[in-house]
């Protein structure tokens, strides 16, 4: 096991963490065993001067207090009242830098996958879109604040190197709201798979 260290989560780039994700593998063991992918898309929020952050302005409410906690813990909110949508908190305290992790390729757990999804077909298996990466992994809203550093939540580094050339950049979805830091190229995904 080659968990990802503190001081991963810790740099100030939110967009250079963003781009490494890439290629890392996402743990859970919440409830009904363990179960994993490989994060093949993320998009990266800087704080308090990202139009497109929930922190922007230095706004500090009970939700997003998470957000100003040192990297390393899990940042996830419900959206629509219906998805959990799960980020990853970086930089150190006081610094409101996430990513969200918007596709897995599912890897561990498939058949546990399967039966969150209620599928029986491997091959339609989706694990594109943040909601869908937070069904099959079982994450929940509820566990916004856990630790990555424990054995519920956690990323691996298993060696994938996912060259810079691979990786496509372009704008982040669903943030018209955030002016013209909506057109910002903070959506990182490849498509190997």
């Amino acid at each position: 096991m080659n968990k990802l260290s503190k001081s991963f989560y810790q740099r100030d780039n939110v967009v250079q963490i963003a781009k490494d994700l890439l290629g890392k593998y996402l743990f859970t063991n919440l409830g009904d065993g363990i179960t994993s992918g490989i994060i093949t898309e993320t998009e990266a929020y800087c704080g308090i001067t990202d139009k497109a952050s929930h922190a922007y302005g230095n706004l500090r409410t009970a939700r997003t207090e998470i957000m100003y906690m040192d990297g390393g813990v899990a940042y996830v909110y419900l959206c629509y009242g219906i998805h959990s949508l799960f980020n990853i908190v970086t930089n150190k305290i006081d610094i409101p830098h996430a990513v969200l992790i918007r596709g897995i390729k599912p890897v561990d757990g498939i058949e546990i996958m399967l039966k969150r999804s209620k599928k029986t077909d491997i091959s339609k298996l989706n694990g594109i879109g943040p909601g869908n990466v937070s069904k099959l992994l079982n994450i929940h809203f509820s566990q916004s604040g856990e630790s990555l550093f424990d054995n519920k939540i956690w990323l691996e580094d298993r060696g994938l190197k996912i060259p810079p050339f691979k990786i496509i950049a372009a704008p982040r979805v669903g943030v018209d709201y955030a002016d013209e830091d909506a057109f910002l190229p903070y959506r990182f995904r490849f498509t190997e798979f």
